[in-house]
């Protein structure tokens, strides 16, 4: 029944507050030749049954920004940006698998490739796992 609670859990979920100063990158990939599943096999410190920040890196101009990001949020995406005002990232908490995470992925580089711009690669975040406590 975990795989049922996982899957009602998709997309939209508000349990993980993005803006949390303890995220680290558990999972990345800035390969397109990579999948998702590759990506999630050699991911370190990654509990997959928690919610992650996934983050899609993008390369948009400027002039197509908030259209993009208008679309985005349609899927419960927020807008960030890189120190390169062209480079924005796109975010929205979910808990990941590869299908999902395939899906998403594809999304976003159709929806880059329809402004003008491409998609780079993505990461997921999730707060640094605690040190394991010693046994009195």
């Amino acid at each position: 029944m975990e795989w049922v609670r996982r899957l009602l859990r998709r997309g939209g979920t508000t349990e993980l507050d993005p803006g949390r100063a303890d995220l680290v990158t558990v999972a990345s990939s800035f390969d397109d030749a990579e999948a998702c599943s590759a990506a999630l096999a050699r991911a370190e410190n990654w509990t997959p049954d928690q919610s992650v920040v996934l983050r899609h890196h993008l390369r948009i101009p400027v002039a197509r920004q908030a259209e993009v990001a208008a679309i985005a949020a349609q899927g419960g995406y927020t807008l960030g940006h890189t120190g390169d005002e062209s480079n924005v990232i796109l975010q929205r908490v979910q808990v990941l698998d590869a299908l999902h995470c395939s899906q998403e992925r594809s999304r976003m580089a159709s929806l880059a490739h329809r402004h003008d711009g491409e998609a780079l690669g993505w990461d997921a975040l999730q707060p640094a796992a605690e040190p394991p406590r010693e046994k009195k």
